[in-house]
């Protein structure tokens, strides 16, 4: 098995339920975007929030 596969794994068995739960969900997210071929249209998060704190910032005078 993958090392992160295995990470997964022992994480969600140490996790509370709540977390776990959340985990999976996401992973297979991914997973989903990643059988559709989709992994590169998907927005990250970093940029995501970029852009935020840009639309946060005060206006410039």
């Amino acid at each position: 098995m993958d090392a992160l596969a295995q990470q997964l794994d022992a994480g969600l068995q140490h996790w509370q339920p709540d977390t776990s739960r959340h985990a999976r969900a996401l992973v297979g997210e991914i997973i989903e975007l990643a059988d559709a071929n989709a992994l590169d249209v998907m927005r990250s998060r970093a940029v995501e929030q970029e852009v935020l704190n840009l639309l946060n910032e005060p206006a410039p005078r």
